[in-house]
């Protein structure tokens, strides 16, 4: 696998999003699941745990109601999404055990490739702070990356592929972005490195695609079921709502 390198239109208007849709104002809750204490005096949105399946999981792992988000960094509508719902997914419903959520990667382009690894080379815990730093700055973070010019890319098109991402990654200046949120030079290298995670990131996408219909981003399983026509929280909460009654 080679990655190619995306320029502004790639990273600002991402074909695979869904079209953002109308705003709407969901019904209340009829919740009838057994919510069951998390462990360790804790709730449920302490509990986090990497999965087999290469996401990151918040909550109880045996909640009535099980939730995976298929997103990109760099997708805006998966932005808007976290901006909507990532409050009120936690506190109504995550922290009760009642339902647990799950992040899997659907990467799109090398600036997400970097932003996934640095990510995921954390703890599942870091994983989701970074994964709120990465859409709630996504319009902060990009915009370097846009303007990388025609040399800077030839030059990085040119590198290894085991080099290629953290060239990129410093190149768009995610290493101060990564600096000021604690991780070091080192382990900055080390995780962009990462060739089996950067393979595994590829084959989930894969699978995504060709197994189990996954088309844009984001994209939602309750249950194991893909919600057809759910690309926001107005959408998605009516249906958490349903499998909870």
């Amino acid at each position: 696998m080679r990655l190619k390198f995306f320029a502004l239109a790639a990273l600002t208007g991402l074909a695979a999003c869904n079209d953002k849709p109308a705003n709407t104002t969901a019904t209340a809750a009829a919740t009838t699941a057994t919510a069951a204490a998390a462990p360790g005096g804790k709730d449920w949105t302490q509990v986090t745990a990497a999965t087999p399946e290469g996401g990151f999981r918040i909550g109880n792992p045996d909640a009535a109601v099980k939730l995976v988000e298929y997103a990109s960094f760099t997708c805006p509508h998966c932005k808007d999404f976290h901006e909507e719902a990532a409050a009120t997914l936690r506190s109504k419903y995550v922290a009760g055990g009642k339902v647990s959520y799950e992040f899997r990667n659907f990467v799109f382009n090398a600036p997400d490739y970097a932003a996934s690894l640095l990510a995921r080379c954390e703890t599942p815990q870091a994983f989701f702070n970074l994964t709120n730093a990465f859409f709630q700055t996504q319009a902060q973070w990009l915009e370097p990356f846009t303007k990388i010019g025609e040399a800077e890319q030839k030059r990085l098109q040119a590198l290894p592929q085991d080099q290629l991402i953290a060239a990129l990654a410093k190149s768009g200046g995610l290493d101060a972005f990564m600096r000021a949120r604690g991780m070091t030079a080192a382990k900055f290298e080390q995780c962009l490195g990462n060739t089996a995670d950067i393979k595994r990131l590829a084959a989930m996408r894969d699978e995504a695609t060709g197994k189990l219909g996954v088309t844009g981003t984001p994209s939602f399983f309750i249950n194991g079921k893909l919600q057809e026509a759910t690309p926001n929280w107005a959408t998605l909460e009516p249906k958490l709502q349903s499998a909870l009654s």
